[in-house]
């Protein structure tokens, strides 16, 4: 996976940026010293003036790769799941049997990040800490019809349903694979969620898996 990625550059909607931050080192620090920020103090803190303190930069200078902070989290958003696209090809690719190819997109998809150390500027693991607490509020926001249409979420979709496709092979029968697919991924951030947060409201925990709980629940699911 590293070797792969050593060379893999992750393509984001050009409409999310003004300038690519891929290609310069200011991108760069701004995309590494976002992700630290909104770690550490949260969505709602986060500022383009406090990440311009952070990076000991101008805020304009900021504001010349990215319109907004929305845009800045949809491009983190974006990034994140063409990485996770990437993790599902390698996993799955020359896999014939149905269900070991579905149990092996299941554990792409459901389980806790590492970092890679491939992606200098991107720390994997605690991208993935955002996207378990912030996704949402990028996703369920008043302009989500205009994003969809701007394709901000195509990657996000592409991957459901390449998941409901597997989950198709291993059971043509199963009326539902869309919704099952789309369940996993999204119920997959919201018991790792729980497990952080709210752990008297799930049985995920140190000894459980969320992985563990959806290959048990697909399993049970799609038993023929």
């Amino acid at each position: 996976m590293s070797a792969f990625l050593e060379n893999l550059k992750i393509k984001v909607n050009e409409k999310l940026y003004l300038k690519d931050p891929d290609t310069s080192e200011l991108g760069n620090k701004i995309i590494q010293h976002s992700i630290l920020l909104i770690d550490e103090i949260g969505l709602e803190h986060f500022t383009f003036k406090k990440l311009g303190e952070r990076i000991s930069s101008n805020e304009s200078s900021i504001y010349r790769y990215f319109e907004n902070k929305h845009k800045l989290v949809m491009y983190l958003s974006a990034w994140y799941w063409g990485w996770i696209e990437y993790k599902l090809i390698l996993a799955t690719n020359n896999i014939q049997n149905p269900s070991e190819k579905l149990n092996k997109a299941i554990k792409v998809l459901t389980e806790k990040i590492k970092d890679d150390d491939s992606t200098k500027h991107i720390n994997e693991s605690i991208l993935n800490k955002i996207i378990i607490s912030e996704f949402n509020k990028a996703l369920y926001t008043k302009e989500v019809d205009e994003d969809n249409k701007e394709g901000y979420f195509w990657v996000y979709q592409k991957i459901i349903n390449q998941l409901a496709a597997i989950i198709h092979e291993a059971n043509p029968d199963y009326p539902y694979s869309k919704s099952l697919a789309s369940t996993i991924v999204e119920g997959s951030l919201h018991q790792h969620f729980l497990n952080d947060h709210l752990n008297t409201i799930t049985d995920c925990n140190d000894s459980i898996s969320v992985t563990s709980f959806y290959f048990d629940l697909v399993s049970r699911i799609l038993k023929k």
